[in-house]
């Protein structure tokens, strides 16, 4: 068995007051897939950070295997000092690294490489970075919330991209379908102490309950004997006096064991204040259009909505979600087209910026909206201290600025704030956003037992699988389509998932053009980066390949090799039929772009 690439023993750190870890261990092989989670709070990205070297813990040992590389992905990358996306992304790039590949993953994650990296958004600032990381092809890949920012489209290839890469990758994300489809391992930090389960994040819920169980067990079980213990102190002290004072220690410690025992952190508790019954009809639209300039954003969308609805809205970055929301809801006007909205509806917006959040307001400004120290949940008064401890906020952080507020504790109080408010129609746009995977778990809950009708936008898939019954899907420029069910259900009608903005329009109109049509298009366009890489690169990878299966070939003649190591010959006949299998897709690749390449210069 091969050594581990990456060794973290008894790691502890302190930050004044509790230990963020207490004596945390962490193992990555080669090759290996681990998913790191854990409540926000709870340490998960600085042992990320003390793993790729980045932060030295108090105490405690680290080894990485000497010549080994590593990559680490922050929540907040830095571009300061780089003129643009390609320039950063090549300084990630390590001796002897394809420098091909900073383009490719570029061009592949949409961008040019040519934008000035102090004007990105959020999710071309998150593109870089993961084209920064992942070009060098590094042993070990530290990925820290890796789809945060990122729409549907790249999250589904960013998964692709991760499965086909030999590095060993230790991901934190909140994004359960994600962690359920690249993880092999789980590593749980709980309270300091870091645990090992050897099957991938699907099996997790179920063994952190067992867990969980099985510490409730152990206390009830030392409750008990302290209990006892007691009782002999009262009414039994008076037998030997060395035995007495043994027993009496052994009291002492138990007490202690119970004392300093760090239970696992409290539940959110979500409830959501509901006004009166809205009317049957919500929401009809009927014929809308919507464009900015020549962008057409919204063209001949109809829908009914009825009361306890739970809808969906997916689409790429930029595609227009927000502002189909805005149409539907009446908070923005149609170019043409007709929007009712039935009787009696109380709408309350949870945005996914935050912006309307003051940063310098104090917490309990924030969720009492200046009535003292009182917040109104379904029609009864709460004190504010009360409220937030609903939500993990501590006492001592009742008059916190929000700007000091991680980006789980900003979505916490941006939940708490709206489910205060009386509401029978909750518009939710991103409300998944730095939320761990146990308030993820409440909040679908809450839904569940939400009495209004609910309009969600939201790039998590699972989590609008667990809410919606129905979907609204970007289909194209201005293109909106209904699908029944979640998101899954989406993908079984119409054959795929949510695709890059204008590709979809691409896809839906080549359905109906004749092969001549579409060929004549073909025809007109340029060969792509990726391609003229991959005609400058498939003949050097083909020699290789021919080179491996003449070599195996030799072994195989060897005399007596079956009868002398079966288990050789047999690796080296699987080893002989992979690389004749990728030399023939190799060549099959090669021709077409020849083929191509030809056309489209002639």
């Amino acid at each position: 068995m091969a050594p581990p690439l990456l060794t973290l023993q008894s790691i502890s750190l302190t930050f004044g007051g509790t230990p963020v870890l207490d004596g945390a261990d962490l193992i990555v092989g080669e090759g290996e897939r681990v998913c790191l989670v854990g409540r926000n709070g709870s340490g998960k990205s600085t042992l990320l950070k003390i793993a790729a070297g980045i932060v030295e813990a108090d105490r405690g040992d680290r080894f990485l295997h000497p010549g080994a590389t590593v990559r680490y992905l922050p929540q907040e990358p830095s571009f300061e000092g780089y003129t643009s996306t390609l320039a950063y992304v090549e300084a990630g790039l390590g001796p002897g690294d394809d420098p091909y590949r900073a383009r490719l993953l570029l061009e592949s994650l949409g961008l040019t490489g040519d934008e000035e990296p102090d004007r990105l958004s959020g999710g071309e600032g998150r593109r870089a970075a993961l084209a920064r990381v992942l070009a060098p092809e590094p042993d070990i890949l530290f990925l820290d919330e890796p789809t945060n920012h990122l729409d549907l489209p790249a999250i589904e290839w960013l998964e692709g991209e991760l499965s086909g890469l030999r590095s060993a990758i230790v991901l934190i994300s909140h994004d359960r379908r994600f962690l359920e489809r690249l993880s092999r391992a789980t590593v749980w930090l709980d309270r300091g102490r870091t645990r090992r389960h050897d099957r991938g994040f699907a099996f997790f819920e179920a063994w952190r309950d067992e867990v969980y169980a099985e510490e409730e067990r152990d206390r009830h079980k030392l409750d008990r004997k302290i209990a006892m213990e007691e009782d002999w102190v009262r009414y039994g002290v008076s037998a030997r006096r060395k035995r007495n004072q043994r027993r009496l220690g052994l009291l002492g410690e138990m007490r202690d064991a119970r004392r300093t025992a760090r239970r696992a952190v409290g539940e959110v508790k979500l409830a959501a204040s509901e006004s009166d019954v809205s009317g049957k009809l919500v929401i009809e639209a009927k014929d809308v259009y919507k464009s900015y300039g020549e962008t057409p954003i919204v063209s001949g969308f109809s829908t009914r909505i009825l009361r306890g609805d739970r809808v969906g809205i997916v689409g790429p970055n930029g595609a227009g979600k927000t502002t189909l929301v805005n149409l539907i809801t009446g908070a923005l006007a149609p170019d043409s087209g007709i929007i009712r909205l039935g009787t009696n509806l109380d709408v309350v917006t949870l945005d996914q910026h935050r912006e309307s959040l003051d940063p310098t307001a104090p917490l309990t400004e924030v969720l009492t909206e200046g009535r003292n120290d009182q917040v109104i949940v379904n029609g009864e008064p709460r004190h504010v201290v009360s409220y937030m401890k609903d939500f993990l906020f501590s006492p001592e952080q009742a008059r916190t600025p929000v700007s000091v507020l991680s980006g789980g504790e900003r979505g916490r109080l941006m939940l708490a704030r709206a489910l205060a408010r009386p509401s029978n129609l909750l518009v939710l746009d991103e409300p998944t956003n730095d939320l761990d995977l146990e308030t993820l778990d409440l909040l679908q809950e809450m839904l569940g037992d939400y009495g209004g009708t609910v309009l969600l936008i939201s790039h998590d898939r699972d989590f609008i699988d667990r809410v919606v019954t129905s979907v609204i899907a970007y289909e194209g420029p201005g293109v909106w389509r209904d699908y029944a069910g979640g998101y899954s259900d989406m993908v079984a009608q119409r054959g795929r998932g949510v695709t890059m903005k204008g590709v979809a329009a691409a896809e839906r109109g080549a359905e109906d053009k004749p092969a001549a049509v579409q060929a004549k298009a073909e025809a007109r366009r340029k060969l792509s980066f990726k391609e003229k890489h991959a005609l400058e690169t498939l003949p050097k990878t083909m020699a290789a390949l021919e080179k491996d299966i003449a070599t195996l070939q030799t072994k195989l003649s060897e005399p007596n090799l079956f009868a002398r190591d079966r288990a050789a010959f047999e690796k080296a006949a699987t080893a002989l039929k992979a690389a004749e299998g990728k030399l023939a897709e190799a060549e099959e690749e090669w021709l077409r772009l020849e083929l191509l390449k030809e056309e489209l210069e002639g």
